[in-house]
């Protein structure tokens, strides 16, 4: 990421202002818009909605919880909390 002098492009009234609330810190401005949900642009929310959907078909199918723990690699707390949500 690159940092930009903010006396450099903000107008001096701006300037002023933001140092009020924030001089000499550094301070993140936001692109402008909507910002995409987790995982909607990388595909990782669907894989993860898919697996859970999976874990809770084999649960009612009558695969136990450590069974279905070793099967993904995760612990039976996780296979619990995605059985019962």
């Amino acid at each position: 990421m690159k940092y930009i002098n903010a006396a450099e492009i903000l107008p001096e009234r701006l300037l002023q202002e933001l140092q009020t609330y924030s001089g000499g810190n550094i301070l993140y401005v936001p692109k402008a818009g909507t910002k995409a949900g987790w995982g909607t642009e990388s595909g990782s929310k669907t894989f993860y909605q898919e697996r859970n959907r999976k874990i809770k078909t084999l649960f009612k199918e009558g695969n136990s919880v450590d069974e279905l723990a070793l099967q993904y690699g995760l612990s039976s707390s996780t296979i619990k909390r995605i059985i019962y949500n």
